[in-house]
Formats: structure tokens, C-alpha cells, sequence
């Protein structure tokens, strides 16, 4: 490929393979291909047979599943950097959601024969593997956790805390401005509420002076976010 330094600082940072020396990388390097989704188009459906995982390279993804009377719940929103569909390439089995370009996305592929071609090659891939899905459940322990144990005002104020970071990770205190990324409908699928109660949580944090809107930009305060996120510093 001719943009192979590119890749390989995109496979370097990214949270699977970033366990991985320089030669580990440019190993992954050599077997990835590319691919590419316009916006709204199904990259894999639940249920599918999968062999690959993708990488994201540029565009965001919607993982989501449809439940038997019609309700959409997303997983997750997956940006540049950032790993999916890796179950169903580990396991052989089928897909267990639904994955959705949001965007214009291009992706790195990696297949299951590769992947176990790299794994022979280099022993410490596996090691990568076992930590990134260690990860993976713990991700999945704390948004269950929010979804079942927490008011709406406190994941919301958790999500936007989690832009802050993104933006400044190393700011305690004073004022962040972020732009949300996404609707309010969809930022209700990732909050499992409802559109309405997402507008009501965004007034309240308004009014508990945590934040202050402007179209999809949002001025946090992250002394109050993080007092109503429930968040310790």
C-alpha cells in the first residue's frame, strides 16, 4: 500500500493492536485490506455469518440491535481508530448486531485466516486479543450498569463528560466546549431513553449550570458535569 506508515500508526494507536512492537504492526499491515460504505448503508446485519473485523479509518458507525417489536437500541457509535465486528471473526459465529455507516466510512479489514496467521507469527497478538475483549466486558458491565441503575440527568452527563475527555483529557475544572456528534434521537438510543426524556436531562443540566447549548455545540462546566455524572475527578 502506498500510504503503509499511515496505516501502521492507525494500527499502532488503535486499542487492539496497540500492545503490538513496530514489527507486530507492520505485520497486521500486510494482511488488513481496505473497504469503504457510503452513509446509511448496512455493513452487516445481525445474524450474518462474519469472518472479518474492521478498523475504522475515517467515518462513524452505528452498532445497534432491533428487538422483536420494533425498538432500536444502540450499542455504541464507533469513530476513527476504534474496532468492531471482532466477535464473529474470533468465534466463527454469527454477527450479534447490526452494524450502520452513519457517515461516509472507510475501514481496514482483517479476516479470521489472517488473523490466525498472525497469531502463529506472533505470539503477542494473542495477548492483545485477551486484553482488548477484557475491555470489551468491562465497557459492557458499566453501560448496563447506567442503563439499569442510573437517572437519564446522570448517563447523559457521563456521555458529554466522556467528549470532554476526548477533547481535553487532562482538564479538572473550568469550561470545555464540545460539538455532539450525533441527533438527540440517536444520542437517546445510546442512552436507552426516550427523545423526550433526552431533552428533559439536556434542560436540566442547563438549569444545574452543568451546561450551556447552542445548536449542537455545548459549553461544559466540568465542576457540575461531573457533580451530576456522579463522577470522581
Amino acid at each position: 500500500m502506498s500510504d503503509e506508515p499511515k496505516i501502521q500508526n492507525l494500527i499502532a494507536t488503535s486499542p487492539l493492536f496497540s500492545g503490538l512492537d513496530e514489527a507486530g504492526c507492520a505485520l497486521v499491515a500486510s494482511h488488513v485490506r481496505r473497504a469503504s460504505f457510503k452513509s446509511g448503508q448496512t455493513i452487516f446485519g445481525r445474524g450474518d455469518a462474519g469472518r472479518d473485523l474492521y478498523l475504522v479509518v475515517k467515518g462513524r458507525v452505528k452498532a445497534s440491535v432491533l428487538t422483536a417489536e420494533g425498538r432500536e437500541l444502540a450499542f455504541a457509535h464507533i469513530d476513527a481508530g476504534s474496532i468492531f465486528g471482532e466477535i464473529a471473526m474470533l468465534d466463527g459465529g454469527v454477527r450479534t448486531a447490526d452494524a450502520t455507516a452513519l457517515t461516509a466510512v472507510e475501514v481496514l479489514t482483517l479476516s479470521q485466516s489472517a488473523s490466525d496467521a498472525i497469531i502463529r507469527q506472533s505470539p503477542e497478538f494473542a495477548t492483545c486479543i485477551i486484553r482488548f475483549l477484557c475491555a470489551r466486558l468491562r465497557e459492557t458491565d458499566l453501560q448496563f450498569e447506567g442503563v439499569a441503575l442510573h437517572r437519564i440527568e446522570v448517563r447523559l452527563a457521563r456521555y458529554l463528560d466522556t467528549l470532554c475527555r476526548q477533547i481535553a483529557p487532562d482538564q479538572d475544572e473550568g469550561e470545555v466546549t464540545i460539538k455532539v456528534p450525533v441527533s438527540q434521537g440517536e444520542l437517546a438510543l445510546l442512552l436507552g431513553a426516550s427523545r423526550p426524556k433526552v431533552n428533559g436531562a439536556l434542560a436540566e443540566l442547563e438549569t444545574g449550570e452543568a451546561i450551556r447549548r447552542s445548536g449542537s455545540t455545548i459549553v461544559c462546566d466540568i465542576d457540575n458535569l461531573r457533580l451530576i455524572g456522579e463522577i470522581d475527578a
